[in-house]
């Protein structure tokens, strides 16, 4: 009489899982030894871009726009400009800002824009973030290979329900937060402490007709502000 199936499933399962067990306890019981054993690992894999900086920003900004990202570039200097400029164009009014916002980012383009409005999150509640209809922050790292920005919620980058809620995104990216590849952003921060979000353009899937909807798990639109700190 044959086993039944669930029963034949669990045993390579339970094989496997033993097996594990077995060669990860002592590395398990010993955090030297467990240190030792990832620098062990072995790394075939490309750890450095072979990009120059310039053609680094070239493949982030493309990569960008192709998921449909506006990307605009400025200076230091002209960043609060920037800003205002995009804003004006957004055709928003009411807008999100982190408390570790720079106030120069806000103080110049309430300037510019008449009936705008600043709302600043001291723990605003869900229903209070719904209502805004944009949000600018600043951002971690950038990854020019797969055009995803990474933010680390630090205090000018806001929580992430700030990310994930206002129909509208401006992300203040500097040129040298950018990397080309995946294992130079870990290399980077080898420890991100807490939540870490990745943004590959602004929110869009698609059903099974393959009919693409926006905003369905976050901003329709995402802007970015590329400046060209240093590289």
């Amino acid at each position: 009489m044959k086993a039944p199936l669930q029963s034949r499933q669990q045993i390579p399962r339970q094989r496997i899982l033993e097996r594990i067990r077995a060669a990860t306890l002592d590395c398990a019981q010993d955090p030297a030894m467990r240190e030792e054993a990832y620098a062990a690992l072995p790394r075939a894999y490309t750890r450095h871009g072979q990009l120059s900086a310039e053609a680094r920003l070239k493949l982030m900004i493309e990569r960008l726009r192709e998921y449909d990202a506006e990307v605009v570039e400025t200076t230091p200097e002209a960043l609060p400009d920037a800003i205002a400029a995009q804003l004006a164009a957004s055709d928003k009014h009411s807008f999100l800002a982190p408390p570790g916002t720079p106030s120069e980012w806000m103080v110049t383009a309430a300037w510019k824009i008449s009936g705008l409005e600043w709302t600043i999150d001291h723990g605003l509640a869900t229903a209070e973030i719904e209502q805004s209809e944009g949000v600018v922050t600043a951002a971690s790292c950038g990854i020019a290979d797969s055009g995803t920005i990474v933010l680390h919620h630090s205090a000018s980058e806001g929580r992430r329900v700030l990310s994930l809620l206002p129909d509208w995104h401006l992300i203040i990216l500097r040129a040298s937060q950018v990397v080309e590849t995946l294992p130079e952003y870990f290399a980077r921060f080898q420890q991100p402490s807490g939540l870490v979000t990745w943004i590959s353009g602004p929110s869009a899937t698609a059903d099974i007709e393959m009919t693409r909807i926006k905003g369905v798990h976050g901003p329709r639109f995402l802007n970015v502000i590329l400046v060209r700190d240093k590289s």
